[in-house]
């Protein structure tokens, strides 16, 4: 059995603590040491434990995560959590693991931890336990309605952008998260094709198309005059 990776979350957001605690509770390799709502109780807490890997806000009271994080001697591996993109590039100087925005969706999460992984020394074979990597891409969790949900890859049949939201069509039910289509489409694997400035479409579930639009099921999706070489040129490869 591989060692168990001891991990302090320290967030002083009990929603944002909570969702990272849930993400760490899918990996039998994660144990989670404890949870701190500022970083004199971490400070504590790493004085009498050992702890591998921190998961770390940094807008907090008394004293930030940046802050936190060079006073500590040796420190362990820093994964910052924070919901302000302007201290990226302070926090890289500290040769952290990675930067993560909240709401911090399952597949980033998985994603980071792997990164954590690649770099120990002693990794070697070591990977996470409960999800593979084809797995991973399967799948992402998107925020509605003040939840998470897991929406699988195989079952989108298109989305549509409706401005700062995009709406998720499935055969079952259509979820609408907020998120603009051009930073949604990059988390999409390479079967969803950008037909249209307002649609991204699944070409596993097109059932025909025409100069003009993609047919999914009786659905027509109409083609953007400026994809229309980026589409044909897709649907030629398959023929």
């Amino acid at each position: 059995m591989s060692k168990m990776i001891r991990c302090l979350v320290v967030d002083d957001e009990p929603l944002a603590a909570g969702l990272i605690k849930q993400h760490i509770a899918h990996f039998p390799q994660l144990e989670l040491v404890g949870t701190c709502w500022n970083p004199m109780e971490a400070f504590e807490i790493l004085k009498q434990e050992a702890i591998d890997l921190l998961f770390l806000d940094i807008q907090m009271p008394l004293l930030n995560g940046l802050e936190f994080a060079k006073s500590l001697k040796n420190p362990p591996a820093i994964i910052f959590v924070t919901a302000y993109r302007d201290y990226a590039v302070e926090s890289y100087e500290l040769e952290v693991v990675d930067y993560l925005l909240k709401p911090v969706t399952f597949d980033r999460f998985f994603k980071s931890v792997n990164k954590f992984l690649a770099r120990k020394e002693d990794a070697g074979p070591e990977s996470i336990e409960t999800v593979s990597a084809t797995d991973e891409d399967s799948f992402i969790f998107v925020n509605s309605n003040r939840k998470y949900i897991k929406v699988s890859f195989d079952e989108v049949l298109y989305i549509e952008s409706l401005k700062d939201y995009v709406r998720i069509h499935t055969k079952d039910q259509n979820i609408v998260t907020k998120d603009k289509i051009s930073l949604f489409e990059k988390r999409l694997p390479v079967n969803f094709l950008r037909i249209h400035r307002s649609f991204i479409v699944n070409t596993d579930k097109v059932s025909a198309f025409t100069n003009n639009d993609v047919e999914i099921g009786v659905k027509e999706i109409p083609i953007g005059i400026s994809y229309k070489k980026t589409v044909f040129a897709f649907f030629e490869k398959l023929f």
